[in-house]
């Protein structure tokens, strides 16, 4: 574990106090190709994450011990708590799993009998529904995955739930990526990480409305957008206050549900995820690094 840039809290753009008064960013952990999908486990007081290039999951504690979880994982990426293990995305299995005490089982890998094409990020609902995004990137980059085609013709958000199947939410997105859900339950955030050459919204956070309840949950009225400046918004987290902390190229952005740009925290390496621990953590996956920084808030 190192002290890593920013080292003068002057440099972090924090007006609105969201940092802890003394927050410096540390390097956890390194070595990794590409790190994402970074999930806390309080039982276990670890960070676990994805090397996806490397393809295993890794872990670090809060004294930055790191370790292999597993190796030769299919090119996991992201996941959350739920389903009484962790859930998570398999670019190599094109599926959701379900890990419980090391053993993988495969919860839904298809669409209207077509297989998915690599689902990238998720967050479980408290009713134990799963809400995924499917971007190509498995399918078309051998480092993430295995060649393949876009069966289902789309790239959509989809919600799965063991009693209620497979449901497509979102389709009007050209790469849904990061995804998670306000404090209350009633916005879904999913990112764009398209370029400029594919949607006139590429690199921004979108907020849809949700209406219902259960299996007849929709979302709704996506105009709403926040754009990124700084390179592509890949995974997000939502504080308890409904504050959206996204990554970015050059850090992580925190923004409010109004769209107004309140912190931002410089990060010496391209930011892909994050996620918030426990005692005001929040945890960065960024290229071949984790980093931690302590915070103001908790996460939702």
């Amino acid at each position: 574990m190192d002290i890593a840039a920013p080292h003068d809290p002057a440099e972090l753009h924090d007006p609105a106090g969201l940092l802890a008064p003394d927050a410096r960013l540390e390097r956890m952990a390194t070595g990794a190709a590409w790190s994402e999908g970074p999930l806390w486990m309080p039982d276990e007081r670890v960070l676990r994450w994805s090397d996806i290039h490397g393809d295993r999951i890794l872990e670090v504690d809060e004294d930055g011990q790191m370790g292999e979880h597993r190796t030769g994982v299919e090119f996991t990426n992201g996941r959350a708590l739920g389903l009484g293990g962790v859930v998570q995305c398999s670019h190599g299995r094109r599926a959701i799993e379900l890990e419980v005490d090391g053993e993988v089982t495969v919860l839904v890998d298809r669409f209207e009998g077509a297989r998915f094409n690599s689902p990238n990020d998720l967050a479980v609902h408290p009713d134990g529904s799963v809400w995924f995004t499917d971007p190509p990137y498995g399918i078309e980059k051998p480092e993430e995955g295995h060649p393949g085609e876009e069966e289902y013709g789309g790239r959509f958000v989809f919600r799965w739930r063991a009693d209620d199947g497979i449901r497509a939410v979102v389709t009007d997105m050209a790469r849904p990526n990061g995804i998670a859900f306000s404090p209350d339950l009633a916005t879904l955030y999913v990112t764009d990480s398209a370029g400029d050459d594919e949607t006139a919204e590429a690199n921004t956070i979108r907020a849809y409305r949700l209406e219902g309840e259960g299996a007849a949950t929709r979302a709704v009225d996506g105009r709403r957008v926040f754009a990124m400046d700084a390179g592509t918004p890949d995974g997000i987290a939502v504080d308890a206050e409904g504050r959206i902390w996204s990554s970015s190229a050059d850090g992580v952005h925190v923004v409010t549900p109004a769209g107004e740009r309140v912190a931002h925290i410089p990060v010496p390496e391209t930011v892909a995820n994050l996620c918030f621990g426990d005692d005001g953590w929040l945890w960065i996956a960024a290229t071949s690094s984790v980093y931690r920084i302590r915070t103001a808030t908790r996460g939702a």
